[in-house]
Order: structure tokens, then C-alpha cells, then sequence
């Protein structure tokens, strides 16, 4: 069912949902939107850092709105960046080439402002220490979930995989020309009926609802828009036993939307945490990621917890799991780790003997996750492009799970 206009009628009555069935949506915005165009223009600073020098001490954040690009922050690294010319080029990778568009990658203004990392900071953090000396760069706690609801490999919510997978599907068509009149602004939403079991694991069972909305050229009719995004991005991303006659689709909901990107929205980096990380699954501490080097615990500790979690459920400890570790600036040890499993432990198990597994298995010190998962390489520009999470890139190492844990 598509619907074209938000009325009552259109809604799907929740009339006759089992009391062990519940509804979840997960929200996710595409590359072009004008905040995780500000993630990218971030990491992308970062990345080029990390290639001149892997020990790059970065913080970069990055405004935009109408014609004008900010990028501002502190900078501490061996050799030079052109930070103007990449934030150019990452706009027109991400297809910004245009006022039209967005965003002309070409003729914006851009107004940089960077210093150097303060210098109490790097004597707390970095300087003078060995690598597993290496303390947290701010204080914070941090979050990590999986769940093995749907899959064996991704171990991610499937309401968030979902609504990610649109919008990378969205991308695809544009920057291929199959879509010609897709432009880079968009957003979606996927809300999934769940069913909780007995042993308080969770199954999805279908898709409610999906809702696109994307940026598009003044060429093209509402009714080619709809059809376009419903056969070809829809199913093609959620798998058809998924969808069935009472599935109803939201395809551009509010009617025209030519003007998208900075034209018509500010854009800021880490405005999107929620879509970065679990779509509303598991909580978050609060630290965004994007424009961070590895030495910021918001952003290696988020790692790392996730690879934490996706290493217990994926030994079969587990269905689903949430860690918590918390620090304070200046020190190498967490103050705490916390590991919830749901209710959904391995019979025989409590969560207390799962953070004793976490305990041997895991060393939470910066230094040692930044060893473990490689974290000086520039790899980030690409995670700012969707979710962090749940995507099998072999540069994702926090997606491959410890395996042969110690008991």
C-alpha cells in the first residue's frame, strides 16, 4: 500500500498485535544530508591527517549552511593537509557540484579555523607515554549493542540495517545515472514488527511501514518518484518475505523536495549519533564520532565496545548485549564496564560471569584498542557516509569478532 498523504485512514490500526509482538523504527539519513555531509567533511580531514602522519592528533568539526563551509577544531600533526581542498572534493564526491544541488563544491565560501591541540590536553594524554600508557583523551561513557535477530555475520538490529541499506541503495542509483533525477539529500525509516520470545530474544517478523524521503531534480512527477523508489530501492534492499499486502509505504510524504543540503538545512558534525550507531536499539553516551582521532575514547571505545558485544553473541553467550565503559581524561584504565545481556544469557550463565568473560578477553586501555583494531588508519571518511555499525567492510575491524574466548 502507498500512501500519498498522511491520513488517518491510511494508518494500519495496531488492533489485534499479539501482547508479544511490539513495533520498532530505526531512522537513517543518506550522505547528502547536510549533517553527515559534515560528518564526511570531518573524517575526511582526519583520513588525510592519519596519511601524513598515523600518530595525528585530530579534532576537527565542521559547519555548513547555504554557500559557506566552516571547519574548525585543533590539529596536531607531522607534515601538512590542504584542509580546503579536501572539503572540496569530499562535497563533490558526495555530488554537491552545484548552488542548484545544495552546495557548489567549487565556488563555496570556506572559512577554516584550527589550532593546535591544547597543550595540557596532549601532556595528560600522549606525550612522554608508551602506547599502553596512552590515557583517554576526555572523559565519557560509551555503548555497545549486538543481537543476533535476524543474522549470523551482521549481528546488527535489522530495523536500522534496513533503513542504512536505503539510503546506501539511494546513493547507488544516483551516482551510477540508473536514477538520473535523484539528487543527494535524502532520509529514511523503517519500522519493523517484532515478536519477543520466551527466552527474551527477539525475532522480526515483517515490515510495518517504510518511509523515503529524497532530494530530486524539477523534472520529474511525485507519481515516477514513488514507483521509482518503491520498486527499485524498496525491494531491492528489504528481502520480500519481509513485505506483504499490509506493509505500507511513505515515498516522499511531504511532496516536492527539490531544494535539500546546506541550501536547506545547517548542517553540523555529530548532529546524527543515533543513525552512527544503533537506530534507538541501545543507548549512547553522548560523544559523537566523526572529525576524532582514535585517542578520543567517544569514538575507539564506541569501537570497541561493539566489538565487544559482537564477540560474546557470536560465541554463543548471548542473543542480544549492551557494554558500557566509562573514563576519565587522563587515564589509561576505565572506571567501570558494564555488560547487559537482556535477559537473553546462555543457560547456565549470568551476565556476571559474562563481564568476567569480558574482563579476561578484553583490554579497555586506549592504547590497546587502538592496537587491536587498527585504529590509526585513514578509514573513517567512509563510516561517516552511513552507520558505523552492522556493515562488513574489511576495514571495519570492530566488526569481526574475537573468537576462541577464555571462559
Amino acid at each position: 500500500m502507498i500512501s500519498h498523504h498522511k491520513k488517518s485512514e491510511d494508518m494500519i490500526s495496531l488492533e489485534g498485535l499479539p501482547a508479544d509482538h511490539f513495533l520498532f523504527a530505526s531512522e537513517s539519513v543518506g550522505e547528502g544530508h547536510p549533517d553527515k555531509v559534515c560528518d564526511q567533511l570531518s573524517d575526511a580531514v582526519l583520513d588525510a591527517c592519519l596519511v601524513q602522519d598515523p600518530h595525528a592528533k585530530v579534532a576537527c568539526e565542521t559547519a555548513a549552511k547555504s554557500n559557506i563551509v566552516m571547519a574548525f577544531g585543533e590539529i596536531t600533526m607531522k607534515g601538512k593537509v590542504n584542509i580546503e581542498k579536501t572539503l572540496r572534493d569530499t562535497l563533490r564526491e558526495i555530488g554537491y557540484d552545484s548552488k542548484e544541488k545544495g552546495i557548489d563544491s567549487d565556488k563555496c565560501s570556506i572559512v577554516i579555523n584550527v589550532d593546535e591541540q591544547q597543550q595540557e590536553i596532549a601532556s595528560a594524554v600522549h606525550i612522554g607515554k608508551k602506547e599502553e600508557e596512552l590515557c583517554a583523551g576526555d572523559q565519557g561513557h560509551m555503548f555497545g549493542y549486538a543481537t543476533d535477530e535476524w543474522d549470523k555475520e551482521t549481528l546488527f538490529p535489522l530495523s536500522h540495517y534496513l533503513a542504512s541499506h536505503l539510503c546506501l541503495k539511494l546513493a547507488e542509483l544516483r551516482k551510477t545515472g540508473e536514477v538520473s533525477w535523484l539528487r543527494p539529500d535524502c532520509k529514511s525509516q523503517v519500522t519493523v514488527e517484532y515478536v519477543k520470545q520466551k527466552d527474551n530474544s527477539i525475532k522480526p517478523l515483517r515490515v510495518f511501514n517504510v518511509l523515503i524521503s529524497t532530494q530530486h531534480d524539477d523534472k520529474v512527477t511525485q507519481e515516477e518518484i514513488q514507483k521509482v523508489l518503491v520498486e527499485k530501492v524498496v525491494k531491492s534492499v528489504i528481502p520480500a518475505n519481509l513485505l506483504d499486502e499490509k506493509t505500507v509505504y511513505y515515498m516522499n510524504p511531504s511532496g516536492s523536495f527539490q531544494t535539500g543540503g546546506p541550501a536547506a538545512d545547517a548542517g553540523l558534525t555529530g548532529r546524527k549519533i543515533v543513525v552512527d550507531t544503533y537506530g534507538g536499539w541501545a543507548p549512547h553516551g553522548g560523544g559523537a564520532f566523526s572529525g576524532k582521532d582514535p585517542t578520543k575514547v567517544d569514538r575507539s571505545a564506541a569501537y570497541y565496545c561493539r566489538y565487544v558485544a559482537k564477540s560474546l553473541v557470536a560465541a554463543g553467550l548471548c542473543h542480544r548485549v549492551q557494554v558500557q565503559v566509562s573514563y576519565a581524561i587522563g587515564m589509561s584504565d576505565p572506571l567501570s564496564i558494564f555488560v547487559d545481556s537482556l535477559g537473553t544469557v546462555k543457560e547456565g550463565m549470568t551476565d556476571y560471569d559474562l563481564l568476567h568473560v569480558v574482563l579476561k578477553n578484553f583490554d579497555f586501555r586506549p592504547g590497546s584498542m587502538i592496537r587491536e583494531l587498527k585504529l590509526e588508519r585513514p578509514i573513517y571518511k567512509k563510516t561517516a557516509s552511513c552507520c558505523h555499525f552492522g556493515r562488513m567492510d574489511p576495514d571495519f575491524t570492530w566488526e569481526f569478532p574475537k573468537k576462541d574466548l577464555k571462559l
